[in-house]
């Protein structure tokens, strides 16, 4: 009876203990990427250094190989959360739909893509592409419409003073390039540098110094998603605000060592020369704060480009409480 009564109260402390311990309950999330690149550093940062396992989430990562594809997963409920640039919310609200995307937290604020040129171009002036044929991505999508920015901002008109192919799909741009199409071609890292690595490109432009600041690419969910799961939406911004001060504290090669295991097929040297690459054109944004004039520049870039008959009102698209929040909150 005594032992009885002792493995009963030791029951009891056993379940006093992990009661007090705090354990969040592990809320299971589906991420769809638009593709993987160094460019987004900050959010495999999190994942490994997990903190996203500190703020309760396990994240499912998806590529979604690109912004429409991404958008149409987090539309029809297969994704829960979308990582692309915001215009794929842009275009679904000038749609019409009642239930449209809302951003509420941004990663990067500079195109991440570097112009490749076949031979070493160290003198390399915009003038040099006058002529000549880019690879440039998919119509309506940032990357092409940013392109086509730089480009009338040194009044080179695509389509009368360079030819730029729309035809090839974003991942396979790199291999279209390699096969002998294009006397340029714009590219995300690591590929940008392993080409420069192997000889068979070399980067002469960084679009990202070129176009200036835009919010290139950002978190979103279906506005009655963020209204059911508020809590969800929060400790996300946390995880994506952790990252963004890791980053900021540590230097290239801790980041590079950080971001390793989402790499495997990329060696050390190379994720540490893309970082630091990042880094000193100011790629990540420091917060995850959306501005209002940052947005308003990228739908002049879509108007510009001919994709945006109409400004989307940017308090109907941008939920910036989350990130305000994480940010007094997390230091």
């Amino acid at each position: 009876m005594k032992i009885m009564r002792c493995l009963v109260l030791l029951s009891m402390v056993t379940m006093l203990i992990l009661s007090g311990c705090g354990t969040k309950e592990v809320k299971e999330i589906t991420l769809n990427e638009v593709t993987h690149s160094i460019f987004y550093a900050p959010q495999y940062v999190a994942i490994n250094k997990g903190f996203f396992e500190e703020e309760g989430l396990k994240i499912t990562l998806v590529n979604g190989a690109g912004a429409d594809k991404v958008m149409t997963a987090v539309l029809s409920g297969q994704a829960d959360i979308g990582f692309s640039g915001p215009e794929a919310c842009i275009y679904v609200y000038n749609e019409g739909k009642e239930d449209y995307a809302v951003v509420f937290a941004q990663l990067t604020k500079r195109d991440g893509s570097f112009l490749v040129a076949r031979e070493p171009m160290p003198d390399f002036k915009w003038d040099d592409v006058r002529g000549k044929m880019i690879i440039g991505g998919r119509k309506g999508g940032v990357p092409l419409m940013t392109l086509e920015y730089v480009l009338k901002q040194h009044n080179i008109i695509p389509g009368k003073d360079v030819e730029i192919d729309t035809s090839v799909q974003f991942a396979l741009m790199g291999g279209a390039f390699l096969s002998g199409m294009g006397d340029f071609v714009t590219l995300f890292e690591p590929v940008a540098s392993s080409f420069e690595k192997e000889g068979t490109g070399y980067i002469v432009a960084s679009m990202g110094e070129a176009s200036g600041e835009i919010p290139y690419t950002a978190y979103y969910a279906k506005k009655s998603y963020i209204e059911k799961n508020p809590e969800i939406i929060q400790v996300f911004t946390n995880a994506i605000y952790k990252a963004q001060l890791w980053i900021e504290r540590s230097s290239d090669r801790e980041v590079a060592e950080a971001i390793a295991e989402s790499f495997p097929d990329t060696n050390l040297e190379l994720l540490e020369t893309v970082v630091r690459r990042y880094k000193e054109q100011d790629t990540w944004n420091k917060t995850p704060v959306m501005k209002e004039e940052a947005f308003n520049r990228l739908q002049e870039v879509m108007k510009e480009a001919g994709e945006l008959a109409e400004f989307a009102p940017f308090d109907k698209l941008v939920d910036n409480s989350f990130a305000e929040n994480a940010v007094k909150t997390i230091k």
